[in-house]
Order: structure tokens, then sequence, then C-alpha cells
């Protein structure tokens, strides 16, 4: 016994190829066993892999690491609307994602695709001792939500940043997010989890669910231009909408190919 799934590759939060954060995606009928989904993940070997189906009002979602399934991704949702509205031909202007974070929507606004996502407000905290030294560098703040945020004083010391990545494993939230003041826009940030099995995520919707509240109280305004600066980078649209958040950006596809699945994995 074997299965075909399609597959398809996108450069998420992307105006061209080869720059912001790729994501799989792969449309399914039914769900497979968690544990092929998994292993396709690691097969991918991409940040997130995105699995959808149809559902009586829009459609289920999940994203997997290649380690873990996780709760939330922004990349990868934006990734699953643009291969609806680009490859499905999916006709409303508006689509509804069920999933372990609650009902998520994405709209198309030209070749722009905004997310409403959960706001994750963050709370100020002290450093952590084993932050600071994974960092390599001392923050000017440090706030908690899902993640560390790690503030700092210029867009600089981001860019130059290079963790220690085993030491930022052994923290305990999902990962670590490092900010500061931009440079043309209105904050950059860079994303570590690897602990999920994503030692820097080249562009992360989900860590501007509290770079956005964290942002907008900061400079007094709800509406935000955002650059994460890894080394593929990408631009974002950020607007803090009281427990919600806004964020746009958008994709180009890559690839688009099947899986082939055989033996009892494809059961």
């Amino acid at each position: 016994m074997s299965a075909r799934i399609r597959l398809f590759h996108v450069d998420a939060f992307a105006e061209r190829l080869f720059e912001g954060n790729p994501a799989a995606v792969c449309p399914l009928e039914h769900w497979l066993d968690d544990a092929v989904m998994q292993a396709i993940a690691a097969e991918n070997n991409l940040s997130e892999t995105a699995f959808f189906k149809p559902a009586t009002d829009g459609f289920d979602l999940r994203w997997f690491t290649p380690a873990h399934e996780v709760d939330l991704c922004g990349h990868a949702t934006l990734a699953t609307a643009h291969v609806l509205f680009e490859h499905y031909d999916y006709l409303q202007p508006r689509i509804r994602f069920h999933t372990r974070s609650g009902e998520l929507h994405v709209a198309r606004s030209g070749e722009w695709l905004e997310m409403d996502l959960p706001a994750r407000e963050p709370q100020r905290c002290e450093a952590p001792p084993e932050l600071v030294r994974a960092l390599g560098a001392e923050p000017a703040e440090v706030w908690c939500a899902d993640d560390y945020l790690a503030v700092f004083d210029a867009a600089a010391i981001v860019r130059q940043l290079q963790p220690d990545v085993d030491l930022l494993r052994q923290l305990d939230r999902r990962g670590v997010i490092v900010t500061a003041p931009g440079e043309g826009v209105d904050f950059v940030s860079r994303f570590f989890s690897p602990k999920l099995g994503v030692p820097e995520d080249p562009v992360c919707g989900s860590a501007h669910c509290a770079l956005t509240p964290y942002w907008a109280r900061r400079l007094g305004r709800a509406r935000l231009q955002a650059h994460q600066v890894s080394r593929r980078g990408g631009r974002l649209l950020c607007e803090l909408r009281d427990l919600r958040v806004a964020v746009s950006g958008r994709a180009v596809t890559y690839l688009r190919g099947e899986i082939e699945i055989q033996g009892a994995a494809a059961a």
C-alpha cells in the first residue's frame, strides 16, 4: 500500500524567492497518524511543516517542527493560506482555520496576507543567568510570555549575536526572542527555539504575538513595521487590536511536488 501526498514549499514573509521563512504545506483529506506527520516534518527538515484538511466551516490546521508539534506557527499559517489562495483557487476573501490556538483567520489584501493571531502580552521579569550567558550579551530589559523577550538598545547588537544554542535549549520557555529599535522600521528581532528543533527561525510570525504588544506600548501606536534580521530576513506589518494581533506578509511558492509513503506508514 502506498499514499501520495501533495507538498508545497513556500517562502513566507518573502517578496521574492530565497528570503523569508520556508515552510512545507501538505494538504490532506484526513489526518495521518501523528507519528507519520512528525516523520514527514523531520524529513522535510524545515522549521515548520503545516498539515491541513477540510472542516465544515473552514480548515483544520496543525504545525510540526522537525522535533515536535507546536501550538502556534505564524509563517506556516501564512504559507498555508498562500497555497489555498494561489493553488486551490480559494475564492472567499478570508480563510478560517481551526487550530490548537483556537480559531485563526487569514485575509487577502492584494499581494499581502493578513493573519489574525492571539496577542501574547509579555510581562517584565528577571533575566535568568543562563539566558545572559547563552546570548553572550546583557539585555537592557527581559520580558517573558511563551518565550523570553530580550530587549537591546541597538539593532546592530541583535544582528551580531551568536547565541549558544545548547544553553538556550536548557531554558524553561519555548524559545528566546531578541529585539531592538529598528533602522528604517519600528523594530528588529531574531528568534531562537532549539528546544523545538529550530536553532534560529528565519522569520517567526508567532514571536510577533509578543513583540507587537511590547513595541505598541513602548512606541505609543498600534501599527508597526518590523524586520526580522536573520540571514534570510523578512519584513512584516503588525497591528495590535486589543487581545489580537494582525501580522501581515507576502509569500512565494518555491516548489510543488508529491510525497510517496509506502507500507504500514501509508495506512
